[in-house]
């Protein structure tokens, strides 16, 4: 069976191999064991109530509990921006003119921008490619949105996603090569591993301040500024069916898009239910082909299971084994959201 929790300490080197499984461009989760070990302490003292709002973060994993194995993880970081800067680039457009030469020009530029700040970001989405089946990978996104639909008091009014931008088999980005190699003369895979670990102060020293003409890019790069990695894009698809729309907002690495919504608009606020729990014997469930993501709502044991039982008169059906998994029992409520969109 699967199920999500909160990470735990013990989840480390479950996690580290996930870390080596990622590859390029997923910046918060680097194969770091010590990085790794204080960002999981980070997400357990934050669920404690030890740290401040510019510390906080949620991570989640997705647990093969017949393996006791940790296949999959996502998180949530509170606040962004308030202890260090977060950067990244605004498509916007600089328009020159000149009446006499009847000359009109709206040029696309690149500001580097801090304009995400202290707002709340999902963040560290990796699954196991071996366990990419069965409805997991939606799963384990989307429980994110039903923990906010519970927990919105502790987030900011905007939530915001980076989706990993192009780059080939060898971790070369073209829009990297075009702009960031020219003021940082470092490899990106080097840039990216530095920003993910935490070292982001050389952006703030070398980046450049003055909008960036996007028509004096090379072609590959222009071509890859708002793109999302193919590895990426059910990732993407899924997102904007939970409400975040692109913005015009782009890393400044890679140029992949970054997306964002205000949190009232997402799906699952206006659509999880909270309903109760009756406990029956598994052969006496009517089952359907629409899974449920169902979640405890216990702030401090956080858990959620998939559940193909569908809630009938404000009951919904579970069988001892799901009831233990998530540590409820008869007459308890739960909240739950459907995975799949409405017509879709």
């Amino acid at each position: 069976m699967m199920i999500i929790r909160y990470i735990k300490p013990t989840d480390v080197n479950d996690l580290y191999q996930l870390a080596q499984k990622a590859g390029f461009g997923l910046t918060s989760l680097q194969p770091n064991m010590e990085k790794l070990a204080a960002r999981i302490q980070r997400a357990c003292d934050t669920v404690a109530g030890k740290l401040d709002k510019v510390d906080q973060v949620y991570l989640f994993v997705l647990e093969d509990t017949k393996l006791k194995k940790v296949v999959g993880v996502c998180g949530i970081e509170v606040a962004l921006g308030l202890k260090e800067p977060w950067y990244n680039f605004h498509v916007g457009t600089q328009v020159h003119a000149s009446e006499p030469l009847n000359v009109y020009k709206a040029l696309p530029t690149l500001y580097l921008s801090n304009d995400h700040t202290n707002c709340s970001e999902l963040c560290t989405l990796f699954l196991d490619p071996d366990y990419r089946l069965n409805k997991n990978g939606k799963f384990l996104s989307k429980v994110r949105f039903l923990f906010l639909s519970a927990f919105k008091q502790y987030f900011e009014e905007t939530i915001v996603a980076e989706m990993r931008g192009y780059s080939d088999e060898k971790g070369q980005s073209p829009f990297w090569n075009a702009v960031g190699h020219k003021f940082f003369d470092i490899e990106f895979t080097k840039a990216d591993y530095l920003s993910g670990v935490g070292q982001k102060a050389f952006i703030a020293e070398l980046m450049p301040r003055h909008p960036i003409y996007v028509d004096m890019l090379p072609e590959d790069a222009k071509a890859v500024i708002g793109m999302v990695h193919p590895n990426t894009m059910p990732a993407y698809n899924l997102l904007l069916g939970e409400g975040l729309r692109y913005k015009g907002y782009v890393d400044i690495f890679d140029g992949g898009a970054t997306i964002q919504a205000d949190i009232e608009n997402l799906r699952a606020i206006k659509e999880s239910l909270v309903v109760t729990v009756r406990v029956e014997q598994s052969e006496n469930i009517n089952l359907s082909e629409e899974p449920l993501i169902v979640a405890n709502d216990e702030y401090e044991n956080y858990r959620a299971i998939l559940s193909y039982s569908q809630p009938i008169e404000n009951i919904l059906y579970l069988d001892a084994e799901q009831a233990k998994q998530l540590n409820v029992q008869d007459g308890s409520q739960v909240r739950l959201l459907t995975v799949n969109v409405q017509g879709k």
